[in-house]
């Protein structure tokens, strides 16, 4: 069996209703060599010099969890994880594993950037037990790179998912991000012509977004040029015919994979399945628990070395709150999702009808399905405002 997902075609129901049962864990490395100017996630620059004291608070906290597992997935995100040295890499994995406990054929995933990856550290990190890589190559155009605040080159790109097979990576994976403002039409079809020329089993397609607090979000409100949402449904539906045609399956809004190469950790979170985040900003959900750490990297260390749980903003998630996020987690998929007592509530509602006329909502069997994808966040919103049913909570 394929670590990333079985024989079952990515976009198949019983795949997304099998996740739901998956374990899963989070471990955030949040170094990076610069901050990208769209970034809002829990990162620093610069920081290098804390990564050794970092990891062995990371092995601490994970030392700390209850035994809970084994764990079909683990997903090593940042910030930049390959900017860590493959034997701390490892430490972290083999501890998790002892802790926590991993399945036969688990996915064990990470994310990096072309220009610090090389053939020496895949191969080390293959030999720790990673088994797929996230290359975060974002676009082919080096007008649209420098924009977006890359340091590699479309060179770097093609030569980092070579290292990656030649390593034995059994996935690979590549991120872009469409419709920034310096990329043109003929700029992304370049960008999307190179990226499956280089064979990917998984290609992630992302709109970029303008996020408050950015240093893009401030360029904007100062007055630059917006990305263009118009556009960007344009790159995607372009992304979407050229997926398909080199044997891609979208199984999600953003994401298409081979046969055997779906993400397993994200189709564990759509799927409402349990996950544990170690590191700063790192988020959990367990026994119908939501949870998340400490942000900042300084408060994070301090207070896991001196033995106190990093841990903060608890939340129950149950009862109705439990079932409408479950709606609202797995409608981005392909599959969709059971229809239960929310989706039934959202398809008799008065804005289901009228979804359900306009083409956008569908019902396949007993799954809700979004037929029309770019339309995703509108459905979104129509679950978000269902009012609680009269009876009392759904347990």
């Amino acid at each position: 069996m394929n670590p990333s997902g079985g024989l079952l075609p990515p976009d198949d129901p019983r795949l997304a209703d099998q996740a739901r049962k998956w374990r899963s864990a989070y471990l955030h490395i949040p170094f990076c060599e610069e901050v990208c100017p769209y970034c809002d996630f829990a990162v620093v620059a610069g920081r290098d010099q804390l990564a050794s004291r970092y990891g062995e608070a990371l092995v601490a906290e994970i030392r700390s969890a209850p035994v809970w597992g084994p764990l079909d997935a683990v997903n090593f995100g940042g910030g930049t994880p390959s900017r860590m040295a493959p034997e701390l890499l490892e430490k972290i994995l083999q501890v998790l594993s002892s802790r926590l406990g991993l399945r036969k054929g688990a996915e064990v995933s990470l994310e990096a950037n072309p220009e610090d990856w090389t053939l020496q550290k895949a191969e080390s990190l293959v030999a720790a037990g990673f088994n797929r890589v996230s290359l975060g190559a974002q676009s082919f155009d080096a007008e649209v790179l420098s924009y977006l605040g890359r340091r590699h080159t479309p060179a770097q790109i093609v030569r980092a998912v070579t290292a990656a097979r030649k390593a034995g990576f059994v996935s690979v994976n590549m991120d872009l991000i469409m419709g920034s403002p310096p990329e043109s039409a003929s700029s992304w079809t370049e960008t999307l012509q190179r990226a499956l020329e280089n064979n990917p089993d998984h290609l992630s397609t992302y709109s970029l977004t303008v996020e408050p607090g950015t240093v893009l979000w401030k360029t904007v409100r100062a007055g630059a040029s917006p990305p263009d949402s118009d556009r960007q449904a344009e790159c995607w539906e372009e992304a979407d015919r050229e997926c398909a045609r080199a044997g891609l399956v979208r199984y999600e809004v953003s994401n298409a994979a081979r046969p055997g190469h779906p993400c397993r950790y994200n189709l564990s979170v759509w799927g409402q399945g349990e996950y544990l985040g170690f590191g700063n900003g790192a988020h959990s959900f367990r026994d119908g628990r939501r949870w998340e750490n400490l942000r900042g990297v300084e408060r994070y260390l301090d207070t896991v070395e001196s033995g106190r749980s990093p841990n903060r903003r608890f939340e129950s998630i149950d009862g109705w709150a439990a079932e409408t996020e479950r709606v609202l987690l797995g409608i981005r998929r392909r599959a969709g999702v059971r229809t239960g007592r929310a989706g039934g509530a959202l398809w008799e509602s008065p804005k289901g009808r009228e979804l359900r006329r306009a083409g956008i909502l569908g019902l396949h069997g007993d799954r809700l399905v979004v037929e029309r994808p770019l339309l995703t966040d509108e459905v979104s919103r129509a679950i978000l405002t269902l009012p609680p049913p009269d009876s009392a909570c759904l347990g």
